[in-house]
This record gives structure tokens, C-alpha cells and sequence, in this order.
């Protein structure tokens, strides 16, 4: 027969195991409750989006001229030309029925219109005011580098890996004509000058490299003064700058590109 002494742990051992289900039982009940709030609708979240969302070329979305505004008027008559052909007119003199239903990078064919106060003449030097321009169907932000000017930034670093880019405010030229907006910005690299010449830099990194002649002409004294009472490293800097410089990799100290 089993004594109280051989029984107790068996007991306390049961009890504790029950106590252990309950509160494994709690706690999951207590996460699951923590969860549905988290995931509840109440709780602050930002509307979903897409950096690199593009627009699709289906749906018409550019007001008809009809809804221009007769404010403009004093804004564009300054540089529209008066006499000339109308399809040759900048965008800012027209109004033009752009519709998204046509083939990408294909021409297509726009009814226009020239706006109060613009005299415009058909090929034949008939003068008109309805015309057809045929352009690319493409968006402005799709137009090749060369038909748009864009804002440079001083401030971003050209010599880094990887190539830095910057946001820029790019305008399309008056005579390049294109669908959607003419202002818009665009993710370019950086791509500005501050005056320094490569090869004066391989000069100096070659012949007075020793001295920190480069690196002080880079702009980057405190290299530069390293190197000078260093004597260049003994030698071994002086070498390693020639080919770094040689090769474009250590570049002026503001960031710009070579000339």
C-alpha cells in the first residue's frame, strides 16, 4: 500500500500539469484576441500604392477643347507664331482632342484646333482653323531625352556605386507634341560637372602625387595632406592614386563628373 510520502509528488505533479493546459489555453486565447484587433479595419493604415505605377493608353481622360479655359489667352499669345503652318504650331497655341485609343508608338491622327487669336495656315497657304495633327501616340514622360529639358541637381553625388539618381522636374519643348501632361517629373542619374578636368588630374596624380598635388586639386585637402607628409605613402599611395584617377574611380570631392 502506497504511503502519503509516494503519492504527494504524483499529485502535485498532475496539478501542475493542469495548471500548465489552463494557462497554455489563456495565452493562446489572449493572442488570438490581440491579432483580430490588430487586423480590425479600425486600426490606422495608409491606402495602398504603387511607386512605379504606369497609365494605360485605353481610357480618355484629356478634356475636349471645348473645355479649355478662354483665361489663357494672355499667357500664350506672346509666343505663337502668326502666319505660319498649323501643324507646326508649339502645343500652347492649340487645342487639340486627344483620345488614348490608339496603338502604342504608332501615329495617329488628333483634331485640333488653334486658340483665340492664333492665325495659322494649311500647307497649301490657305489660312484654317480646324486642322489634323498626326503625332507618336505616347505619353510625354515616354519622349526621348532629347525633346524634353529637365532640372539638374548639384547636390547629388555623380561618382558613387551604385550611380545616384534624383528626382527632376522636366518640361517637353513647345513643338514636341504628346499626350498627358507637359511638366512632370522623372527618376534620372546624376549627371553635372563642377569644371574639374580628368587629365590635369592624372597629371598631378602622376608627376606631384607625392605631394598630395591630385587630391588637393580634387578638392579632398585632407588626403591631400596625408599624402603630403607621407611622402605619398612611401611611394605605395602614390601608385594606388594613379590608378584610381586613371580609372575614374576617386573623382572631385563635390560629386561631379569629369570634363
Amino acid at each position: 500500500m502506497a504511503t502519503v510520502s509516494q503519492i504527494w509528488p504524483f499529485e502535485r505533479r498532475r496539478c501542475l500539469k493542469a495548471h500548465g493546459i489552463i494557462t497554455l489555453l489563456f495565452l493562446d486565447l489572449c493572442l488570438q484576441c490581440v491579432n483580430g484587433y490588430l487586423s480590425s479595419p479600425h486600426v490606422g493604415q495608409e491606402p495602398p500604392y504603387s511607386r512605379d505605377a504606369q497609365p494605360v493608353i485605353t481610357s480618355p481622360v484629356v478634356p475636349s477643347p471645348s473645355s479649355a479655359s478662354p483665361t489663357d489667352s494672355d499667357g500664350y499669345a506672346a509666343k505663337c507664331p502668326s502666319g505660319g503652318q498649323c501643324n507646326r504650331l508649339p502645343a500652347d497655341c492649340i487645342n487639340c482632342s486627344y483620345h488614348h485609343n490608339c496603338s502604342y508608338g504608332k501615329l495617329a491622327s488628333f483634331s485640333c484646333k488653334a486658340k483665340r487669336g492664333v492665325h495659322c495656315t494649311a500647307e497649301s497657304g490657305k489660312q484654317q482653323t480646324n486642322f489634323s495633327l498626326s503625332i507618336t501616340c505616347q505619353f510625354c514622360w515616354q519622349l526621348d531625352l532629347s525633346q524634353y529639358r529637365c532640372s539638374n541637381s548639384t547636390s547629388c553625388m555623380t561618382v558613387a556605386c551604385p550611380r545616384k539618381c534624383y528626382n527632376a522636374t522636366c518640361q517637353v519643348l513647345d513643338h514636341v507634341h504628346c499626350l498627358g501632361k507637359r511638366v512632370f517629373q522623372k527618376r534620372l542619374y546624376c549627371n553635372w560637372t563642377g569644371g574639374y578636368k580628368w587629365s590635369t588630374a592624372l597629371a598631378l596624380s602622376i608627376t606631384l602625387g607625392g605631394f598630395g598635388a591630385d587630391r588637393f586639386y580634387l578638392g579632398q585637402w585632407r588626403e591631400g595632406l596625408g599624402k603630403l607628409f607621407s611622402f605619398g605613402g612611401l611611394g605605395i599611395w602614390t601608385l594606388i592614386d594613379v590608378l584610381l584617377i586613371g580609372a575614374g574611380y576617386v573623382g572631385p570631392a563635390d560629386g561631379s563628373l569629369y570634363i
